[in-house]
């Protein structure tokens, strides 16, 4: 049998153990990494949660990767077209790690009302358009069909709604302007969804209707659309899946990636990690320092105890390892209440949606979740072996423990 893990277990075991001088120092050491463990779970999960949804909601309205013509372009506007005769279109098999491509064309438009108007950009999609992020993104209606013939439906933001007095089943006009000489051209389109990502930026200009309705404007032939848009299986190896896209496509054509188009957004929640960093390092180091204290006095109140096992010939290490074992009793314990808490509070904000948030700022309405047995495990792992590591240093005070005074009875 291992020696220190016996003694150790008859110390945690100990009924006076409980009772003891020590006893309220180690339920606040306990506390320290069970509260550590919550605020780290938190702001690993609504770090990441938020960094997924902001990234999801750009991503929906361009994809991860755009195909556009290599011109100098920077509008939002379709202006050249290209011709959807391409080696890589409609499946990009030449690089993998892509799950849909599809075609689009955006054309500037204002919408009239008798009382208002509004200026979006249309944007015209096929029966190849995935919709399964605006799925998520609906709240009234339904979303547009357009693998049939040329229709008026389109889909409409609850922003652009709400500006407008619209609702679904209301028609309205709008305007395409095509250069100075010439009247607008109207379309009558037909609201039947409206959609809410969250994202004003966003919400504010685009609008989802039927690509022909482009094309026609822009006497474009069936076959020409305005860019192709690239989703991929994941969003980590965007950087090597861009670079190879860019290889596989014509030299008349380029690629940008969603994080070089939107520059400022993807910076933004880069500061989220840092924050997570600095978060986990303040709450490993508060309950390392909490576990040394309960260490310490651990020791000097068992100062007997590491004197008679000194004397029957135990080494200094093998008393230490009595120390560490217990002390990794206490920090299982502290690591055991705070995964139940922080998962529990994570569980509860992921269905039950407790804690709102301002989209006009964080670009959600509630504070997102993202949980995975991943980052769990090596969190708890990385907590545990920081707060032992931490515990080698104190435990040296034993080594300084003399047989001859620790024994010694008045």
């Amino acid at each position: 049998m291992n020696f220190e893990l016996f003694i150790a277990k008859r110390i945690i075991s100990n009924k006076t153990y409980k009772s003891s001088v020590s006893a309220p120092i180690i339920k606040i050491g306990i506390a320290a990494i069970a509260i550590g463990v919550v605020v780290m779970l938190i702001a690993i999960a609504t770090g990441l949660g938020l960094q997924q949804k902001i990234r999801d909601k750009v991503v929906a309205f361009n994809g991860h990767i755009e195909i556009t013509n290599y011109d100098t372009n920077a509008s939002d506007e379709s202006q050249v077209p290209i011709t959807t005769n391409q080696d890589f279109y409609p499946e990009f098999n030449s690089v993998e790690g892509i799950r849909h491509i599809q075609g689009v064309a955006t054309k500037f438009a204002v919408i009239r009302t008798e009382t208002d108007f509004e200026g979006v950009i249309v944007k015209g999609v096929g029966a190849d358009y995935n919709w399964n992020y605006f799925h998520d993104f609906l709240i009234e209606g339904r979303l547009p069909d357009f693998t049939k013939g040329r229709n008026e439906e389109i889909l409409i933001s609850k922003y652009l709604v709400n500006r407008l007095g619209f609702k679904v089943g209301d028609k309205f006009q709008t305007l395409f302007g095509e250069n100075l000489n010439k009247m607008p051209r109207i379309i009558n389109f037909e609201i039947v969804g409206i959609y809410n990502s969250g994202f004003q930026e966003l919400d504010e200009k685009f609008c989802i209707a039927d690509l022909r309705h482009v094309q026609r404007l822009n006497k474009w032939d069936k076959d020409q659309v305005g860019s192709f848009e690239v989703f991929i299986e994941d969003f980590s190896e965007l950087e090597t899946i861009y670079t190879e896209v860019y290889k596989e496509i014509p030299s008349l054509l380029n690629a940008t990636p969603i994080n070089q188009k939107y520059y400022t957004v993807f910076e933004w929640i880069k500061i989220f990690d840092n924050n997570t960093y600095g978060i986990i390092a303040i709450m490993i180091i508060v309950a390392g320092i909490n576990m040394i204290t309960a260490l310490l006095v651990l020791i000097l109140e068992r100062t007997t105890m590491i004197g008679i096992l000194k004397a029957l010939g135990s080494s200094n290490w093998s008393i230490r390892k009595v120390f560490l074992y217990n002390a990794s009793y206490l920090i299982g314990l502290g690591l055991l209440w705070g995964n139940i808490i922080g998962l529990g509070l994570l569980f509860a904000q992921k269905y039950l949606k407790l804690f709102p948030l301002n989209p006009d700022t964080y670009y959600v309405t509630e504070a997102p979740v993202y949980l995975s047995l991943d980052y769990i495990i090596l969190l708890n792992l990385g907590t545990f072996l920081a707060c032992l590591l931490m515990l080698l240093i104190p435990s040296i005070i034993i080594s300084k423990i003399s047989p001859v005074k620790a024994i010694r009875f008045d």
